[in-house]
């Protein structure tokens, strides 16, 4: 057969040609790609730079290359036109002139440096999109380019990456995924299958102690979830991606798409299925709070999945909010799609539990959502999988975060209780060269930084990387059959010593309130005495509490260490029956009414302390602190209420929840009340027994009131 590029035959090309020009997704893909690879080319046209700081402008220098020569690659194939094939050969010919010279460039962290690149990482990416443009010119070229790009170029990156840097080509890991797509991807442009074969099934060629198919077969749980979380994710779909199309091309005997019962769907599914209603990924250990499924990788995924494994119209949805499909043959399946559908319904995936863990065995993540008559959905999330890092194979990825228990709500287009996400500034040089910054330690990834108790001003696991990695959580229940009434809960035990805890989450739609109450249970239990802080962080302004506190003037930091240090107290108020904390944020109320004891408090924090550098975002907190054994936080998150500043208009500004309490608590249930202000009162039991007893009927008496019910949790 014929030479053919990589990921686009001559007639798909010719397919894609008939976009060009019109207003489909496709063809808008097409148009803004033209435009942005012109500039490139006439304002920058071949530049080969030296060694620089990540995040420096060598560094972008580089990675635009690559870029901007990958989608050249298809432009060629689709136009026709020459001037893109020139501009490949000319730049490909720049670097294979130079790279057998150079000297490894200067690494400040703990990955090994690339010629290019300050990380191998980075050289990886930079072959695998090189060749890829490589592969899309190869049969215009004479016989002495091919051997200059190939000899003096690609060939000495396979080397450093299966031989220099052997130790990190088979590590099941996101780096060893880009590794081994690159070197496949390469080995197949270059028609070096020895090359492909050490991609596919690792150096040794055992297709478990390395290679391709021994990170498809190990890198996620049965549900997809990978355990380093969204972030990281998505951004293994774009190898995932780019190298199963190769291997569909050149070996489809091996139906890479149906290996291990359909893992890139499937783990494709998982990532899709996390993002809240705007987009957005939630920030599940280091994470951006920006990437979204608008991220290249997903939209390859989306193209992909509606073109090779169904036509699912919640795919449709999420290409109609991307407004962009992967310029392929797939991503013209679906952009037809799109064309042709009448009324496309934002994207939702429902209620979901995924696992975690290799056999689904490591606790994992649980997500309920509810969409309204208006099409808005509001969406809950609790965290209680694995720790996100491999330590086992290198310090430097252990990207984890120390937050059991988090969690996370989502309405009305924003994030109402959210995560900090990572600590760092991608690719910003001034900002320690846009590697992690120093703070993602000492505040990110500390407990405090999420929305879930911290135990004495502590850490969980000690902050221990190898700990935490003998820990994982365990899921309660998980209902979500009718959509008045949804439940998650999840457990951890000995994240602290001694300490069990378990967070049950409620979501309530109930016709008085506008939207669902989200209702939040979290039981902890301990033989001495501790103090309890629950963190919740939000945005926007406070608007009113019902207790009195006292604003600090001169603001002070919350502690010396574990985050504490980087927050400053700005104001506190004791409460002995409950709080109520009331904000803004955009143009929407929310209230969040909490238990108490005797002796609680309720701290108003502000994040900036200790940060010389101004590294950390300035955004607000409150803590909910109170003290004991055995204890029970209960509250109710209530969305409420509209502003409209241009309008000057302002309604409903005070919720309708006056207080909760927990009523009662024990081995089998916890009850807990929620009163309002319309005189209504709210009873949910919630079973913490395990198994069928979970199943069977509750019946317990707390104040001298029975209350029974069978299930997992109920409205009383």
């Amino acid at each position: 057969m014929s030479y053919q590029p990589l990921l686009m035959n001559f007639e798909e090309a010719a397919e894609l040609r008939k976009e060009l020009g019109k207003t489909s997704l496709l063809g808008e893909a097409l148009s803004r790609d033209i435009k942005k690879v012109d500039t490139y080319m006439a304002e920058v046209g071949i530049e080969v730079p030296g060694h620089g700081e990540g995040g420096g402008y060598e560094h972008n220098r580089h990675k635009e290359n690559y870029m901007q020569i990958d989608t050249a690659g298809r432009l060629f194939l689709i136009t026709e036109e020459t001037k893109y094939r020139d501009y490949i050969v000319d730049m490909l010919t720049a670097y294979a002139t130079v790279y057998p010279t150079l000297e490894s460039n200067v690494s400040r962290d703990t990955n090994p440096p690339g010629k290019l690149f300050h990380q191998t990482l980075n050289e990886n990416m930079w072959m695998l999109y090189s060749s890829c443009a490589y592969s899309c010119i190869y049969h215009t070229l004479s016989e002495e380019q091919k051997r200059h790009i190939e000899d003096d170029l690609f060939k000495h990156m396979i080397e450093m990456f299966v031989v220099t840097y052997a130790h990190d080509f088979d590590i099941v890991h996101n780096h060893g995924l880009w590794a081994v797509a690159a070197v496949g991807i390469c080995g197949y442009a270059i028609n070096d299958q020895a090359s492909v074969d050490k991609a596919l099934y690792g150096l040794k060629l055992d297709k478990v102690s390395g290679g391709f198919l021994a990170q498809l077969d190990q890198l996620f749980s049965p549900d997809g979830y990978y355990m380093e979380g969204p972030y990281y994710h998505r951004f293994s779909l774009r190898p995932i991606y780019l190298f199963a199309e190769s291997i569909e091309r050149r070996q489809p005997e091996l139906e890479i798409y149906k290996f291990n019962d359909s893992v890139i769907k499937t783990t494709s599914y998982a990532v899709f299925a996390t993002a809240f209603p705007d987009g957005t990924l939630p920030a599940l250990n280091d994470s951006s709070k920006s990437i979204s499924i608008d991220d290249e990788g997903v939209i390859m995924a989306t193209s992909v999945c509606y073109h090779r494994y169904e036509k699912n119209d919640t795919l449709l949805s999420m290409a109609n909010h991307q407004q962009n499909v992967w310029v392929h043959a797939a991503g013209k399946t679906l952009s037809d799609a799109v064309e042709s559908a009448t009324d496309i319904k934002p994207f939702n995936w429902g209620s979901i539990f995924l696992t975690d863990g290799p056999k689904g065995e490591k606790g994992g993540v649980s997500i309920l959502r509810h969409r309204d008559k208006k099409d808005d959905d509001t969406m809950a999330l609790i965290w209680f999988g694995q720790h996100g890092s491999d330590h086992q194979y290198h310090s430097a990825l252990d990207h984890g975060h120390y937050d059991g228990l988090h969690l996370s709500v989502f309405n009305r287009g924003q994030e109402v209780l959210h995560d900090y996400g990572y600590g760092r500034w991608v690719n910003i040089e001034p900002k320690f060269g846009g590697r992690y910054i120093p703070e993602n330690k000492s505040y990110c990834k500390q407990t405090v930084a999420h929305n879930t108790v911290v135990v004495d001003q502590k850490t969980q696991n000690h902050f221990n990387t190898a700990l935490a990695e003998t820990k994982f959580g365990k899921k309660h229940f998980f209902v979500a059959d009718d959509q008045k009434l949804q439940g998650m809960s999840g457990s951890i035990s000995d994240y602290y010593d001694g300490i069990d805890m378990q967070r049950s989450v409620i979501m309530a739609d109930i016709e008085e309130f506008e939207k669902p109450l989200v209702i939040d249970i979290y039981r902890i239990k301990s033989d001495v005495e501790h103090q309890y802080d629950l963190p919740v962080h939000h945005s926007g302004q406070i608007m009113r509490t019902d207790f009195e506190y006292d604003a600090e003037t001169i603001w002070k930091p919350l502690g010396e260490d574990n985050g504490y240090q980087h927050l400053f107290n700005v104001g506190s108020g004791k409460t002995d029956n409950g709080s109520l904390v009331s904000w803004l944020h955009g143009n929407s109320y929310y209230s969040l009414i909490s238990s108490a004891v005797a002796g609680s408090e309720v701290i108003f924090a502000r994040l900036g302390a200790n940060d010389p550098d101004f590294n950390l975002r300035t955004e607000p907190a409150f803590i909910l602190r109170q003290s004991g054994k055995d204890h029970v936080f209960a509250s109710v998150l209530e969305t409420h209420g509209y502003r409209n500043e241009s309008f000057e208009a302002s309604t409903d500004a005070r919720g309708l929840v006056e207080s909760v309490k927990v009523v009662g608590d024990n081995d089998i249930a916890t009850v807990v009340s929620i009163k309002t202000t319309t005189d209504n009162t709210y009873e949910y039991g919630i079973s913490n027994q395990e198994g069928d007893a979970q199943l069977a009927t509750h019946s317990v008496e707390f104040g001298g009131k029975a209350y029974t019910w069978s299930g997992a949790f109920a409205l009383l």
